[in-house]
């Protein structure tokens, strides 16, 4: 039996939404501090380093982009339940439009110390709303942003396929995978262009937000659901 399938949740989607990823991450290293902006986890654990060695200013660095994260979050759910039912445009489109505006701020604040905190805390905040936003695909929890889950996932569906010879693990397996592989290109796409474009180069990942947004004015085509 067929089910109807949301362009949110299509494989093309989130392919293009890793690429926004990886891109951004590889952005934030080269030419914002060499820092992750995307996942957590690094700051938590060095907001803990600081804390121990009671550097407190220290560690308010990283809480700033913690606690932009968890404002992506909170804000994200704020417009899904605002707009959830709207019939003019989708609300994940709305996402998307603030993700691309925020993105085209950081694109014009320079390259310090200071500046750099912002601009990841922003990065950090544009991160989560898509995070948030956009979680399946074909059915399956997928992260766009990072890619830990992601691997994890692809390993325990190669397994249970190995085990039962069910070919919906291995196709599962791949679409975690080829996300992964998505990931990986828009990183090295980023190096390049940050490389050359520098600072501005993050208004390139704004092509990719955009080519989502055109991409959920499509309906999906019905798929079949996970066994």
């Amino acid at each position: 039996m067929e089910k109807n399938k949301q362009m949110s949740e299509a494989f093309l989607t989130g392919a293009v939404l890793a690429v926004v990823g990886g891109f951004l991450d590889a952005y934030t290293y080269i030419c914002r501090g060499a820092v992750f902006a995307n996942a957590q986890t690094g700051n938590i654990v060095l907001m803990g380093i600081r804390l121990a060695d009671r550097d407190f200013s220290g560690a308010v660095y990283y809480i700033i982009p913690i606690i932009a994260f968890v404002a992506g979050v909170l804000i994200s759910e704020i417009i899904r339940n605002l707009f959830r039912k709207s019939r003019l445009i989708h609300w994940r489109q709305i996402i998307l439009a603030f993700e691309t505006a925020v993105l085209i701020l950081v694109a014009f604040i320079p390259a310090d110390d200071f500046n750099n905190l912002i601009s990841n805390t922003l990065i950090s905040f544009v991160c989560s709303l898509q995070v948030q936003s956009f979680r399946t695909v074909n059915g399956n929890a997928i992260a766009t942003t990072m890619c830990t889950g992601n691997l994890r996932s692809a390993a325990e569906m190669f397994f249970r396929y190995t085990a039962t010879k069910r070919k919906t693990y291995l196709n599962r397996s791949f679409q975690y995978s080829g996300i992964i592989i998505f990931f990986i290109m828009g990183a090295a796409i980023g190096t390049v262009f940050t490389k050359v474009f520098e600072v501005k180069a993050v208004l390139f990942a704004c092509i990719g937000l955009i080519i989502t947004f055109i991409l959920l004015f499509k309906k999906a085509k019905a798929a079949k659901p996970n066994g």
